[in-house]
């Protein structure tokens, strides 16, 4: 068993006012909104400790935040456009040592993948570990680990809109005064031209049909399944060629832009 660094929070980004797929955190897949499948997805990950879902004070969450508390899951609300301080927000509330963040827009995350980011960020001593800097895993399985004093520093040090839009980027981009890691996948597999996020119809489409052929008899179903599901039907196959990954930011060359604030286009 890896040491434990300190408690670790799963915080889960969501908002509903996307524009290329409106509500989409809200849409159903296997007969729950996509946004309660993924935290179903989240809470099989057995390093984590507890899970917040993060979304903005605007009236437009207000469904997105009772759906989900009545669901029996914990909601901190903050700012809609400054993602960093409703990170903060989240972090005076629950006061965790280490943040993972998650997005709302990949229903297919992966529990198994969840906890070797979070295994390899509590072996290490670095502030910031994730699988997106050099990405070997699908569009839609991103995690992202983190100190919540590192969150916290740059929020009370930079004033930069793009770091705060951004959550992490005020992290990873200042390697001299914060110490990052990127995880790999463990078997040397790279599976990063497959795009399993959902930002538009096709991709919404996608999740569908995995859930539907998953779901009804594997329920905890993971990465493994649905790359299995896809080689047994290719045409369900999407990629980075269907659309692709986030541009980076500031000549960044990292997967970690796409990382981003559900529903921000």
């Amino acid at each position: 068993m890896t040491a434990s660094r300190g408690k670790t929070l799963a915080v889960l980004q969501a908002r509903t006012s996307s524009t290329r797929l409106p509500g989409k955190v809200l849409k159903p897949l296997a007969g729950e909104p996509m946004i309660l499948r993924q935290l179903e997805r989240i809470a099989r990950a057995k390093c984590v400790d507890s899970i917040v879902v993060a979304t903005s004070t605007d009236p437009s969450d207000d469904e997105l935040a009772a759906i989900v508390e009545s669901a029996g899951y914990r909601v901190v609300r903050g700012p809609l456009s400054d993602v960093l301080a409703r990170f903060v927000t989240v972090i005076e509330h629950v006061d965790p040592e280490v943040v993972v963040r998650l997005t709302g827009d990949c229903p297919l995350t992966s529990p198994q993948v969840i906890d070797q980011v979070i295994e390899s960020f509590h072996r290490s001593s670095a502030d910031y570990v994730s699988n997106t800097l050099v990405p070997t895993f699908p569009d839609g399985l991103d995690v992202e680990v983190v100190t919540a004093r590192a969150l916290c520093a740059v929020a009370e040090s930079s004033s930069d809109p793009h770091e705060h839009e951004h959550v992490t980027l005020g992290v990873y981009r200042r390697v001299g005064t914060f110490s990052v890691e990127n995880v790999t996948d463990a078997v040397g597999r790279d599976n990063s031209r497959l795009r399993w996020t959902v930002d538009n119809p096709d991709d919404y489409a996608f999740a569908v049909s995995v859930y539907d052929a998953l779901y009804p008899g594997k329920p905890d179903f993971d990465y493994e399944d649905v790359l299995d599901l896809v080689a047994k039907n290719p045409a369900l196959e999407r990629t980075q060629h269907h659309a692709a990954r986030n541009a980076t930011l500031d000549g960044l060359d990292t997967g970690a832009m796409r990382h981003r604030e559900s529903g921000d286009r």
